[in-house]
């Protein structure tokens, strides 16, 4: 099988770009989340990561302007899951090509904050699902 990805689309609204018609830059973090949780709800893991899979590093590369309207396309693939996180890269394109890319990686913690070791069956669900879109 294959690592778990999902493909989102959709679109800049107004309340998303700057003075200009512009995305801001922290909308490419909204849509990396928007398709993080609709991987994590089409996996059936959203009640075991949702509140417990914190940010431990996030790089963001910006190639293109993205307007008010554009529909934004969003990939998101888990490339790596270690022993208690996970690592993902992403893609935003749209109908100029490709906006953004980068990586993401969240940690899984425990009720107190303290990362855990991730259970199999959540393992097995982001290592071995394919493509849910």
């Amino acid at each position: 099988m294959s690592p778990a990805q999902i493909t989102v689309t959709r679109p800049l609204e107004w309340m998303d770009t700057d003075a200009a018609g512009i995305w801001h830059h922290s909308t490419a973090i909204r849509f990396l989340e928007h398709a993080e949780l609709e991987l994590h709800r089409q996996l059936g893991i959203v009640d075991t990561t949702f509140g417990f899979t914190p940010r431990a590093r996030m790089e963001i590369d910006f190639h293109e302007a993205v307007r008010f309207g554009d529909d934004v396309r969003t990939t998101l693939i888990a490339a790596r899951v270690g022993r208690t996180s996970i690592a993902y890269d992403f893609v935003l394109e749209g109908p100029r090509g490709r906006y953004a890319g980068g990586k993401l990686i969240t940690v899984l913690v425990d009720g107190e904050g303290k990362p855990r070791p991730i259970p199999d069956d959540l393992r097995a669900a982001l290592t071995e699902r394919g493509d849910v879109s």
